[in-house]
C-alpha cells in the first residue's frame, strides 16, 4: 500500500445506529465529556475530513475549542486548528459556510474533475481546490494528503464518507460513541450505508477499549495493524 496518513474515524450515533434524525434540526448525540474528548483528538490530528453533505447539513466549524489544545499546537509550529478537508462531486457548497469562514488554517476541497472549474471559481478566496479525478476516491485522496504533509487524519463523517473509508480498508481506528436513545426513523441517515466491509462474522474487528463518558459510551476499535494504543 502506498504511503498514507494514520486514519481515525470518529462517529456518534443513536442506539439504533442513526447519525441524525430526519428533520432540519440537528440531533445532539454527544455530551460535554465526549465533546472534550473529541476536541483532544482533533488537536492531535494534522487534518480533519468531512463530506460535503455534512458541511451543508451541520455547518460545522471543525475547530480545536480548547485554548490549551491550540496553544500546544502553536508551540509545535502548527496552526491552531488542523487543515480542514471536504469532498464533493458537484461543488454545491456555500463558500460562506463555517467550514471556510472559521479557523486560521488551510482548507482543501477535493472535487470531481467535471466540477473543478466551477469549484475553483466558487472557492477561489476561501480554499484550495484539488482535482480528484473522474470520481473522488479515498485512496487517491489520502495519498495526496500524505504528500501534503498529513500524517494523521481524523474523519468525522458523514455516513457515505465513513462507508467509503471502511469498505476501502483505509481505516486504522474507529471511535464509535453511542447515545442512550433511539431515533426509529428509516428516513434518517445511518452510521454507514450498504457495502462490502472487511469486517464480518468471519473476520471480527478488534475492540480495543470501552469507556463510559457520562450517559454515552465510547467503543474504540483497532481496524489495522497500524493501530496506535494511546
Amino acid at each position: 500500500m502506498a504511503d498514507r496518513p494514520y486514519i481515525l474515524l470518529s462517529c456518534g450515533m443513536s442506539i439504533d445506529g442513526y447519525l441524525d434524525n430526519a428533520s432540519s434540526k440537528r440531533l445532539l448525540l454527544s455530551n460535554d465529556a465526549d465533546l472534550d474528548r473529541v476536541d483532544a483528538v482533533r488537536a492531535s490530528a494534522d487534518a480533519i475530513l468531512v463530506g460535503a453533505q455534512t458541511v451543508r447539513q451541520d455547518n460545522p466549524r471543525l475547530l480545536v475549542r480548547s485554548a490549551a489544545g491550540r496553544d500546544a499546537r502553536i508551540a509545535k509550529g502548527l496552526p491552531p486548528t488542523p487543515t480542514k478537508v471536504t469532498v464533493t462531486a458537484g461543488a454545491q457548497i456555500d463558500p460562506r459556510a463555517r467550514f471556510f469562514a472559521t479557523g486560521k488554517t488551510d482548507k482543501l476541497v477535493y472535487c470531481a474533475r467535471a466540477a473543478v472549474r466551477e469549484a475553483r471559481e466558487r472557492f477561489r478566496d476561501v480554499a484550495t481546490v484539488v482535482d480528484g479525478g473522474d470520481q473522488v476516491r479515498m485512496q487517491r485522496l489520502v495519498e495526496d494528503l500524505h504528500e501534503r504533509g498529513t500524517n494523521r487524519l481524523m474523519v468525522e463523517g458523514g455516513g457515505s464518507i465513513h462507508t467509503q473509508f471502511l469498505t476501502a480498508g483505509l481505516a486504522d481506528e474507529l471511535h464509535l460513541v453511542v447515545a442512550p436513545f433511539f431515533v426509529g426513523d428509516s428516513r434518517a441517515p445511518r452510521f454507514v450505508e450498504d457495502g462490502r466491509f472487511p469486517w464480518n462474522q468471519d473476520r471480527r474487528a478488534t475492540l480495543a477499549d470501552v469507556r463510559r463518558l457520562g450517559d454515552v459510551v465510547l467503543l474504540r476499535y483497532a481496524l489495522s495493524d497500524r493501530y496506535e494504543d494511546q
